[in-house]
């Protein structure tokens, strides 16, 4: 043992000296050392008191507190057709407003002309983020107060939805799920849930009232159908506030131009009729496709109830206004009046001052003759009621902002007056 330390001590004594024999401590060195410590806290001191001394230092987000007589809302999908009419339907009225996105079918150019219209401190703020990532999406409740949630993110293609059924319950109803879990966690009492008439399915009368059967016969609407079933189960032992808003055939844009419906082009073939009006219109396709002239209809062709988009968002926003907690609000939102695919093309026709070519095919397998809703239940009990029911006029106010975004959100255009 003696030995064993006298060697350990040897081989310490044999590392401490230089090759040219004993090793003298540097005085100069050890001083410049010393200094630069010295300085360096000096350095981070003054800092410290320059942060100390400015006035936003230690003064949180307006985003991450609660504020006596303003409503924070988060809209999910807020850069999406929807969403972003409701966010600036939302911000006009005085909201706070928090847009989370994650951009695979929204545009981020709809964000920025709502933060060009609205850029004062404390009234708009874009998240990039996915629902589907639920350490994310809590994160953003943990560091945001919430007051309510309009959760408009889904991807809402039926034709997709039977091409790639799983993309549609992972998007719709377990994203769902993460924003629901991620609320009652941070005590957000207060959603306001887009939902679709495709929850009904083929109903076997008209028109659809809310206590229709809900039979839905896609993947877009049983996703949809399974995610309110999972905030209608959550909210039978629960405070929340739920609005549950099934609507109909979304069209129209905002009546001042600054907001349209832009999809992606490789989406084109799952869209709405008035984008492949539109698109007709401008020449991007040769025609309209209208499949089915023997429906039993008055002209043979389907009839929808086609709300404009203005109106549907001021259903979201009398929902929130109403909303009471542990209460459930289940409405349709629709004009009550249907309108067939003819009478469609024929009023594009006019908007657009264009004389489309149509192609009539047969029917597409799972498209049933009629759906239009019976709205009387959220005329009565929340005082809507649909005000831009002038077919051809949703249709012109959309094809203004169409021609003058021939590329979306990416380049717009100055019209002539």
């Amino acid at each position: 043992m003696l030995n064993f330390g006298r060697a350990r001590n040897q081989q310490r004594t044999n590392r401490s000296m230089p090759l040219g024999g004993l090793d003298y401590a540097d005085p100069k060195r050890k001083s410049n050392v010393v200094g630069k410590i010295i300085l360096a806290a000096a350095l981070t001191a003054l800092c410290i008191i320059m942060l100390k001394q400015s006035p936003t230092f230690n003064t949180p987000s307006p985003f991450s507190l609660h504020e006596d007589g303003v409503v924070h809302v988060l809209v999910t999908g807020g850069a999406g057709y929807i969403g972003s009419h409701a966010s600036l339907r939302l911000l006009k009225d005085g909201y706070r407003v928090t847009i989370v996105d994650n951009l695979s079918r929204g545009n981020l150019g709809a964000v920025k002309v709502l933060q060009e219209l609205f850029p004062e401190p404390g009234r708009l703020q874009f998240i990039y983020a996915d629902l589907g990532n639920s350490k994310s999406v809590n994160k953003i409740f943990s560091e945001n107060a919430f007051d309510a949630v309009m959760h408009f993110a889904a991807v809402a293609y039926v034709g997709e939805s039977t091409m790639d059924p799983l993309k549609y319950y992972h998007n719709i109803t377990s994203n769902t799920l993460v924003v629901l879990e991620s609320m009652a966690a941070h005590d957000v009492k207060t959603l306001i849930y887009s939902s679709t008439c495709a929850t009904y399915g083929e109903p076997e009368k008209m028109p659809i009232t809310e206590d229709t059967a809900q039979v839905p016969i896609n993947p877009y609407g049983k996703a949809k159908k399974m995610a309110e079933d999972i905030i209608l189960d959550f909210s039978k032992n629960s405070d929340m506030a739920v609005m549950i808003l099934r609507y109909f055939n979304v069209i129209g844009s905002d009546p001042e131009g600054r907001l349209g419906e832009a999809p992606r082009p490789e989406l084109r073939e799952h869209g709405r009729i008035s984008g492949a009006c539109f698109d007709a219109a401008r020449g991007i396709i040769s025609g309209l496709k209208v499949k089915g002239t023997d429906y039993k209809t008055h002209d043979g062709t389907c009839i929808r109830d086609y709300i404009d988009v203005t109106d549907l968002v001021d259903a979201h926003v009398k929902a929130l206004e109403k909303a009471m907690p542990g209460k459930v609000g289940i409405y349709n939102v629709g004009t009550g009046k249907g309108r067939s695919v003819n009478e469609f093309v024929e009023a594009c026709k006019k908007a657009t001052g264009v004389d489309i070519k149509v192609d009539y095919l047969p029917r597409r397998p799972g498209d049933y003759a009629e759906v239009y809703s019976d709205p009387t239940k959220i005329r009565v009990e929340l005082n809507w009621t649909a005000q831009h029911t002038d077919l051809q006029e949703s249709l012109q106010v959309a094809w203004r902002w169409q021609k003058a975004h021939r590329n979306g959100y990416g380049s717009p255009l100055v019209m002539a007056s």
